[in-house]
């Protein structure tokens, strides 16, 4: 079995990740079993002033270190439970120490299968108003959506006041699934929790939409990887195509 490094940027996505890759060897493998797994955890605020001036090469050196680190611990491969550090990730640069799974790539082979035709983005601002998931979901034919500004704001102050932080709330529950049955009046048939830490507060139970759980679809596609059912990643950074 491969080992897996888990690149972690925001606390509670990379926990969640790494539970549910455990969880899925437990069921799979037998009780108490997984694949070698180590996570490397550079502190977020130490890339906060960066995302604020969109400053991508700074930020990739910092996630380099960690893949660099996740190397050096024996990992032959990583995922970063984040989506928007895949804007970095995807910026120019040396290739990454390790290869990995692109986030945005497995929910769009998923979009692919569930037969979607148009899906809302939910994430941080950095995210909605790039073109990383319509980029990938084009690339299956599936047409995206985004929340409209005065939302965009809503949905992004909630991650970093919140979510990331552990807090999960009624009223934040209420105001997303608001923000989703807008997207899906506008035509869409699932969305997409392309933030990984706004599964802990939205699932399939209280979504006016069909979800797309970025989180656990990058751990149970880590996991695949790691025991073999699927074949080994190559991208190691850059723009995918």
């Amino acid at each position: 079995m491969r080992h897996l490094g888990i690149l972690a940027h925001s606390v509670e996505g990379a926990a969640l990740c790494l539970r549910t890759f455990c969880q899925l060897g437990s069921r799979q493998l037998g009780p108490h079993q997984h694949p070698d797994v180590t996570l490397d955890c550079i502190a977020l605020g130490r890339s906060m002033p960066a995302w604020e001036e969109r400053d991508f090469a700074t930020i990739r050196t910092t996630l380099a270190t960690s893949v660099a680190r996740l190397a050096h611990a024996g990992a032959d491969f990583f995922v970063c439970p984040d989506n928007t550090a895949h804007l970095a990730l995807e910026s120019p640069g040396e290739p990454l120490a390790l290869p990995g799974l692109h986030i945005a790539d497995v929910l769009a082979a998923q979009a692919t299968r569930n037969q979607r035709r148009k899906v809302g983005i939910l994430a941080t601002k950095y995210t909605m108003d790039s073109d990383l998931y319509p980029r990938a979901l084009a690339r299956h034919s599936i047409d995206t959506a985004i929340p409209d500004d005065d939302d965009r704001q809503v949905v992004n102050d909630i991650i970093f006041g919140e979510l990331v932080e552990g807090i999960f709330t009624d009223q934040a529950r209420s105001t997303y699934s608001q923000i989703i049955e807008k997207l899906r009046e506008r035509g869409c048939d699932a969305v997409a929790l392309a933030c990984t830490e706004i599964p802990l507060l939205i699932d399939a139970r209280v979504s006016p939409l069909p979800v797309l759980d970025s989180t656990r679809l990058l751990a149970a596609a880590a996991f695949d990887a790691a025991v073999g059912h699927r074949p080994a990643p190559s991208w190691r950074g850059g723009a995918t195509t």
